[in-house]
């Protein structure tokens, strides 16, 4: 009788199936063997470390005193963006970084470097233009800005994958998205 009831639940469960097992005139094994997982060495290899382009080898403290290496940004195409509390423009260009932010989170680096102006006025902007999604450095003193030849707010510099410097310039909107869409490509 059991073997009768058996046969009967293992016939109505394959016509609920259909195609998802056996077809019905095919004989039904007790037990398949799992298929045995991948051996280790067949496992996703780490990445290669990545190399440290020049353009990433700075740190600095973000507007929060904390430490920050550049060199963590290494790998990605990355946006600089060199602004000052007091800017309009840069005003204006934050709702762009916070979006660009958000989209491409993970693909693209984008980092605040805020100069000409004091920290409790950078940390103001942030918070009042909702950028704070983005790290932000506080270069009051200007070395960032001199590295890389910044002489008036507000300037991008792009870098590509490898660090390379694509762009240093003032951009519209529409030129930063296009050049960013380009790069994360």
């Amino acid at each position: 009788m059991t073997r009768l009831l058996s046969g009967l639940v293992a016939g109505v469960c394959l016509g609920l199936l259909a195609g998802c097992g056996p077809a019905a005139s095919e004989p039904v094994a007790a037990s398949e063997p799992m298929p045995a997982a991948p051996p280790a060495s067949a496992a996703a290899e780490p990445a290669a470390p990545v190399t440290v382009p020049a353009s990433l080898k700075f740190t600095g403290k973000t507007l929060d005193g904390k430490a920050f290496d550049a060199a963590t940004m290494a790998g990605k195409p990355t946006i600089l963006w060199f602004w000052a509390p007091w800017c309009a423009t840069c005003a204006s260009e934050a709702m762009s970084i916070a979006d660009l932010q958000q989209e491409y989170a993970g693909r693209l680096n984008i980092l605040g470097i805020a100069g000409l102006g004091n920290n409790k006025d950078m940390h103001e902007f942030v918070a009042d233009l909702e950028v704070g999604a983005v790290p932000h450095l506080d270069d009051e003193p200007g070395k960032l800005w001199k590295k890389f030849g910044i002489t008036q707010q507000s300037t991008y510099v792009i870098l590509d994958r490898a660090g390379k410097i694509v762009t240093t310039d003032y951009l519209d909107d529409l030129q930063l998205t296009t050049k960013v869409k380009s790069l994360v490509a």
